[in-house]
């Protein structure tokens, strides 16, 4: 069985890192080059840096930061926010980055992905899935132009039906869980799947912040559902978290990020834990 890995998540604001619950209430978590090093030293697997206030003019910030902990630590290095165009990937791969995250022009554009695993290879392409459990009243913005099914055939599955036996579905979301997607969360990793991307990145964005424990059913169902990487993301507040979601969820790794950021639990105390209890991991 392949290794599990284990993955800190810097949220990045104007070249700081930010932690907050349900990406709201955002407080300073420091420089995000020094905890790139701190856990590089500590044995993580991989590191993400997800950009939450990107756009066109701050880009140059992240770029930078990018191009920083290139240049000071060797492990993998996936990037995420604000990513519109294949340029964008391009000039985050050449600071440095192994991996750019794709999430809200991946929703307005599903064929992004296909032409950006084309130009770059699909092992650097990631699908962040944002999901939200469908309930009662929830609202939805308008359909992207693409759900008009004459110019989209071939993703008329990812349109979201909510069964009539009360079956559990989850709805993406983008803008950080802010604006809700008339979409099945688990039919569009499939999709995206199929269109060239190497991992899906899911986050419940229910649980994010939280510490209550991954949405274990939400990622079971998407890791059941792909063959390629799925990293569970959303809710970790213990070591068992981390346990139940690559075991009884069966994600390939687990992402966190306010409990290593904090330093309640160490890289290494995570691994050493899930060892315990026969997950296969790095030490």
């Amino acid at each position: 069985m392949l290794a599990k890995r284990i993955i800190p998540c810097l949220d990045v604001k104007d070249g700081r890192v930010v932690k907050g619950v349900n990406f709201q209430n955002l407080i300073d978590a420091g420089d995000p080059v020094e905890n790139a090093k701190f856990y590089d030293e500590q044995g993580a697997d991989e590191l993400v840096f997800l950009d939450i206030t990107a756009s066109h003019e701050k880009r140059k910030t992240i770029l930078d930061v990018v191009a920083r902990t290139a240049d000071d630590v060797f492990m993998p290095l996936t990037v995420g926010g604000g990513i519109k165009s294949l340029e964008d990937i391009r000039d985050l791969l050449n600071a440095g980055c192994d991996k750019v995250s794709i999430n809200t022009t991946a929703v307005r554009n599903p064929y992004f992905i296909r032409q950006a695993s084309e130009r770059f290879g699909s092992q650097c392409i990631v699908v962040a899935v944002d999901a939200k459990r469908v309930v009662a009243g929830m609202t939805f913005e308008p359909d992207e132009p693409w759900l008009n099914w004459l110019n989209a055939p071939d993703l008329k599955e990812t349109r979201l039906k909510v069964p009539s036996n009360g079956s559990p579905v989850w709805a993406l979301s983008t803008h950080g869980g802010r604006k809700m997607r008339r979409l099945d969360a688990v039919r569009f990793a499939k999709k995206m799947e199929e269109f060239g991307a190497g991992e899906i990145l899911l986050t419940s964005m229910d649980r994010d912040g939280t510490k209550i424990g991954f949405d274990i059913e939400l990622t079971r169902k998407i890791a059941e559902t792909v063959t390629i990487p799925v990293v569970a993301s959303g809710g970790v507040g213990t070591l068992e978290h981390m346990r139940e979601g690559l075991v009884e969820g069966k994600a390939d790794a687990a992402l966190a990020a306010s409990i290593f950021h904090y330093r309640e639990y160490s890289v290494k105390e995570t691994k050493e834990y899930l060892k315990s209890k026969g997950v296969p991991v790095r030490l």
